[in-house]
């Protein structure tokens, strides 16, 4: 059994409604710290923020549907680490995946890597779209263009967000040389120890309280 502390450590705890206000990302921000997890996640309009030492800034460029053109990707990129974000989880162009457009999405990658040298950079494949075959090209386009995890789901596609399957799949894909952030949907302890069970080195989570709430109670 993983224990709610390292559970806790592996999370973004995420607010990224259109509706949230500054009054809710301090609301965030403050259980973030009381619940010990790795970092906050926030729309990039939100940014900068003040946090907890140990608590680290990440946000969302594309979001949520990957369809602008890959150089409004990297500038969003660049204008939120001017703003504080030690993180940036892309979307892909998901018809490029779809389309088999592996090139195209390599190079998408790349232009975003090459805009925050030295930042984490998290690639959303959206893999609830996705077949098995487009979530393995994907995975590695994103490792070749040099990113640094791959992560399933943005949660706001109707087709639906994280599921062990496609965590395994893309664990299995990068074989540990990048991290696994599953996202999407994981509102249960269960949820999340499946997840990482699966492979899932990172969890983005709006639910963390009630998930490491329930992984607490499983442990007694």
């Amino acid at each position: 059994m993983t224990d709610p502390k390292t559970v806790a450590n592996m999370i973004d705890h995420t607010l990224l409604k259109p509706e949230s206000t500054p009054e809710d990302v301090a609301e965030l921000i403050a259980e973030a710290a009381k619940l010990g997890t790795y970092s906050v996640c926030v729309s990039p309009s939100q940014l900068p923020v003040e946090t907890p030492e140990g608590v680290h800034v990440a946000t969302v460029v594309g979001f949520p549907s990957g369809a602008v053109k890959a150089e409004i990707k990297a500038a969003e990129a660049a204008r939120a680490v001017e703003d504080g974000a030690e993180e940036v989880d892309m979307v892909i162009n998901i018809a490029f995946a779809l389309t088999g457009r592996f090139d195209e999405l390599e190079s998408e990658i790349r232009t975003v890597r090459e805009a925050i040298p030295g930042i984490v950079l998290k690639v959303i494949l959206e893999t609830a779209v996705l077949d098995d075959a487009a979530v393995v090209a994907a995975c590695r386009a994103a490792e070749a263009a040099g990113a640094d995890f791959v992560k399933t789901s943005t949660g706001f596609h109707p087709a639906g967000g994280a599921s062990v399957h496609a965590v395994k799949l893309m664990a299995d894909t990068v074989g540990g040389r990048l991290g696994v952030k599953a996202s999407g949907g994981i509102r249960t302890g269960a949820d999340a120890l499946a997840m990482i069970e699966a492979g899932a080195t990172r969890l983005g989570l709006s639910s963390s309280a009630k998930v490491l709430a329930d992984i607490e109670n499983e442990a007694k």
